[in-house]
């Protein structure tokens, strides 16, 4: 069967896009009121002075139908750099393609190109569709860790303590 999709880096033109494809990802979560960055805020993170993430987009007859947004961490016990997933999505019409697949296996080539001792990522509790997707590919859910986040408003605070 011929390949009838692209994977590529994003690139500055494909913010809107990008965003586009996020709002959607927001929406599939029922998250829709968290995602409130704008096209600026994309475009700087990606691409200004000091990136801190990358993406790739995934086209089907030159349209974007999915992402995977991903940037490097550090695992001190391996004392080398991980790669972290932030977001895999796909269009809904686009699923079944094998387009997510194809997303994490570049993934997992770019980790094992840039020396990475880990390739991670977060999947919500009740997506059992995708829980199933990912063990099937190999990776295993993490039951003894649990996320910890502080918000912007919490980590000002802490930041003003003595």
């Amino acid at each position: 069967m011929e390949k009838q999709f692209l994977i590529r880096p994003a690139t500055p033109g494909d913010v809107p896009e990008l965003l586009r494809l996020v709002k959607a990802l927001a929406d599939y979560e029922k998250m829709s009121e968290l995602a409130v960055g704008t096209a600026p805020m994309l475009q700087e993170a990606l691409f200004g002075a000091k990136p801190c993430c990358e993406a790739l987009l995934v086209e089907r007859d030159g349209r974007a139908v999915g992402f995977a947004l991903y940037f490097t961490t550090f695992s001190t016990f391996l004392c080398k750099p991980g790669l972290y997933l932030e977001d895999l999505f796909v269009e809904p019409e686009s699923r079944g393609l094998g387009l997510g697949k194809a997303l994490l296996v570049r993934l997992a080539s770019l980790a094992v190109e840039r020396g990475c001792g880990r390739f991670e990522w977060r999947v919500l509790d009740w997506n059992e569709p995708s829980i199933k997707f990912y063990e099937s590919l190999g990776a295993a859910l993490m039951p003894t860790w649990v996320l910890v986040r502080m918000d912007a408003t919490g980590f000002a605070a802490l930041a003003r303590r003595p």
